[in-house]
């Protein structure tokens, strides 16, 4: 999709906060509250998150985040694509955009926890070089979650 920009944004701007809320419902709707690791808009906004938008048209169809930890990992958080531009490439490009990002800011590791229930997405992080890792940081063992990294 030629159209489609990514940019670093604040996630505060109205039409940001309609995709992570609807990043939410998606995410409610297939994991029980206990399941999903969230992260809010203000968390979002910190100085140890890089957050970037995808945009059509000038409208926002995406969001990832990148969480640098204190470790020394970046950790991808909040990715998510509208439904209605779906595989168009749209999830590669954001995933290819924060693995640039954390390797210029000398990030060597990146994490990630996503759920069972989204094939696509745990296809999508296979194919990018992902692999299986157990629970990281504050996170616990749980069967509705998969623990993934890739060494930059």
């Amino acid at each position: 999709m030629p159209d489609i920009t990514i940019a670093a944004e604040s996630p505060r701007q109205e039409a940001v906060t309609a995709l992570i809320a609807a990043l939410d419902d998606y995410l409610r709707e297939r994991y029980p509250d206990d399941a999903c690791h969230l992260l809010d808009v203000d968390t979002l906004a910190a100085p140890d998150v890089r957050f970037f938008v995808a945009r059509k048209g000038g409208h926002p169809v995406g969001c990832a985040a990148l969480r640098i930890d204190p470790a020394g990992y970046g950790e991808v958080k909040r990715m998510f694509v509208s439904p209605g531009v779906r595989g168009g490439g749209i999830a590669r490009r954001l995933l290819d955009r924060l693995t640039e990002q954390a390797r210029a800011e000398g990030i060597g590791t990146l994490m990630l926890e996503t759920g069972i229930h989204q094939p696509e997405a745990v296809a999508m992080y296979r194919k990018a070089g992902f692999t299986d890792r157990g629970p990281y940081a504050c996170y616990a063992d749980h069967p509705l979650s998969l623990f993934m990294e890739k060494t930059l």
